[in-house]
Formats: C-alpha cells, structure tokens, sequence
C-alpha cells in the first residue's frame, strides 16, 4: 500500500510540475515583444534629442512613425493573447492530467502485475546454479569444437583437461592430458595429472598405467607432492604399507606448513599405521563441513572414497571398516553408514573374532544392529 502511495505523490508532483508554468502571469512574457521594443525607441530619442544628436525635426517625426508602431503591436497582442494564450493553456492541462497517467499505465501493462508473486529462494539458487553449469558446459563445448579446427593448440588442451576432469569426464580428461604433454612438453606436473585422471577414471586405484605415469613425473620432479602421494597410494594398494609410509614421511618432511594437501598426506600416512594422526579423525571431517563443494570434495570425500575401495579389496581391516562407518556418521550420511556396517559384517562373517571386535566397535558408534 505504501508503494502505490509513493507513486501517486509522484505522479502528482510530475502534473504540478507541468501545470506550474502555465498558472503564472504573462507579463513577463511580454517584456521581449514588439511594444517593449517601441518603448526603447521612444526613449531613446528622448536622449538623442536631449544630447543634441538630432534636430528637433527630426525628432518629431521618429517619434510620431514609432508611437504608430506601438499602438499597432499593442492591440495586434492584445487580440492575439487572449484566445492563442488560453487555447494553449487548455491542451497542455489536459495532456498533463490524461496523458501522464496514460502513458505511466501503458508502461506498466506489459511490463509490471501488482499480483505477482515472490520467486521462491531456493529456485532461484537453483535456476542460477543450473545457469552456471549450463554455462560451463556450453564454453566446453566452445573450446572442444575450437580444438577440433586448430587440434595442436596445447594451451586450449591445458585449459580443458582440468575442467573435463572435475566434470567427471575422466576418459575425455586423460585424452586431454595426453594431447597437452604433446603440444607442450614434458613436465613433472603434466605427467602426474595425466596419471590423476587415469586413476580417477579406474575408480580411485592406481592402476599400472597410471603408476607409470607418477613414475615419470617423479623422474622430471622428485619433489613433485602429486607423484609421490600417488606413489605412496600405489604402494598401499599393492600391500606394501611400510614403503607407503616412508614415502609419505618423507613428503611430509619437505612439505611446506600451509601445503593445502597436508593434513591429506597425514591422514593416509595414520591410515597404515605410519603416523600419530588418526585417519578420518571427527575434526576433519567435521571442518569439511563448513568448505565449500570443492574443498570438501578434495579433503573428504577422496579419503572416504579411497578407504571404502580397498575396504572392497581387503574386507579383513576391521579397524579400517570402523573409521569408515565413523566417517560417515560424522558427516551426517547416517545411510551409507548403516550400508558400511552391513559390508564389513559380511567380509569377516567368517572370522568370529573379528565379527566380534566389529560388533563391539559398532555398538560403541551407536549402531547395534
């Protein structure tokens, strides 16, 4: 109700301002006419007369010419004011009353609807989001069809195989790496991304080919912090947990104290038994709450991912299956934790020792069944 209160006033004070000029007296507008003029001359040859420019002759009869001009203009304005004066009044008043609420309704019309509604926040986050994601897909597509035209651009390969790679097209990301080395050279960094995304696309395990590739990388860069945390991985995942943890010590030795992959290093490094950190600890998660998808995704759900993938290759750990279950709970999927209970019973089922070391961790996390 304010609002159209404050529009009103508004188109109120726009007709005022319009009719204003109109209620004024025409006076004024009479000092630059014809009779004002006149009048100048009159006086002016009173001045000449007094000053002796001109003779007395002379005088008289330009007085006599101008005062017959004079009494003409006067009465042609005083004819002519009046109607011309009014009518103009008369039409300007009413394009002022009508038109201004006319052509402000006709804007409004297509334009405004005082009985819409309010647009959902959560619609509107989502409609922005699915914008963005469109939008990247979209430059995707700008830079795929670009690279099928000019095909050794290795800097349009460089840009793209990251952002292919966080799309979860890891195939089309390992192209992207492969076509990147070739285009601009061997470097530590570009083998070990190469072998990240082939990796990522076997699921989280560091297949043959893959540890090829963070071998090379390690070659070009010994202290490349990729190459030797998937070298580590390797070495885990073929059962070597000792040379494991010796690669991930002496990562960690020559790490900086802000490397952003520390505390990934440290937990993996506590996961076969290498360090004093314990892996997954409810800090660590629990901080993951409050990062953004991208940094929860590199911190979290990598660790959580990896465990659960060699948990499905050696079912036996039953500490390994507790810190996954507790994972879970501290990060609120109550659900894939009852599924990760329901797992390690069924992979030492056969052990009644360690089904009753893991009934008795489960229960201690609150899940008795």
């Amino acid at each position: 109700m304010t609002l159209w209160f404050v529009f009103a006033l508004m188109t109120v004070a726009a007709i005022f301002a319009v009719l204003w000029p109109l209620g004024r007296s025409g006076r004024m507008q009479n000092q630059g006419s014809e009779v004002a003029v006149y009048k100048d001359q009159l006086a002016e040859i009173e001045r000449d007369l007094a000053a002796g420019l001109i003779a007395a002759p002379e005088a008289e009869a330009a007085r006599v010419e101008i005062s017959r001009r004079l009494l003409a203009a006067a009465g042609t304005e005083a004819a002519e004011a009046p109607t011309s004066s009014l009518k103009w009044r008369r039409a300007a008043a009413v394009l002022a009353l009508a038109g201004l609420p006319l052509v402000a309704i006709g804007v409004y019309m297509p334009l405004g609807s005082p009985r819409l509604q309010d647009f959902p926040l959560a619609q509107r986050e989502r409609g922005s989001g699915s914008a963005m994601a469109q939008s990247l897909e979209n430059l995707v597509v700008q830079v795929e069809q670009h690279l099928e035209t000019n095909p050794t651009d290795g800097r349009g390969w460089n840009v793209l195989a990251p952002v292919l790679e966080r799309l979860g097209r890891f195939d089309d990301a390992v192209r992207a790496y492969r076509n990147s080395l070739t285009y601009n050279g061997e470097s530590a960094e570009r083998r070990s991304d190469l072998g990240e995304a082939m990796a990522a696309a076997a699921g989280g395990v560091v297949t043959a080919e893959a540890k090829i590739e963070f071998e090379r990388a390690h070659a070009l860069g010994a202290d490349d912090p990729k190459a030797n945390y998937f070298l580590g991985l390797a070495a885990e995942q073929d059962g070597r947990k000792d040379d494991a943890a010796n690669i991930w010590r002496a990562l960690l030795a020559k790490a900086p104290p802000d490397a952003p992959w520390r505390s990934l290093v440290q937990s993996s490094l506590a996961r076969v038994g290498g360090g004093a950190l314990p892996a997954l600890s409810d800090e660590t998660v629990a901080a993951s709450r409050d990062m953004n998808e991208g940094d929860r995704n590199a911190m979290v759900r990598s660790m959580v991912e990896r465990l659960a993938t060699r948990l499905k290759q050696n079912g036996d750990d039953v500490e390994g299956w507790l810190r996954l279950v507790r994972a879970y709970l501290v990060m609120g999927d109550r659900d894939k934790a009852a599924v990760a209970s329901s797992d390690a019973r069924q992979a030492v089922a056969n052990d009644a020792a360690r089904l009753r070391q893991l009934n008795e961790g489960l229960k201690t996390l609150g899940l008795d069944g």
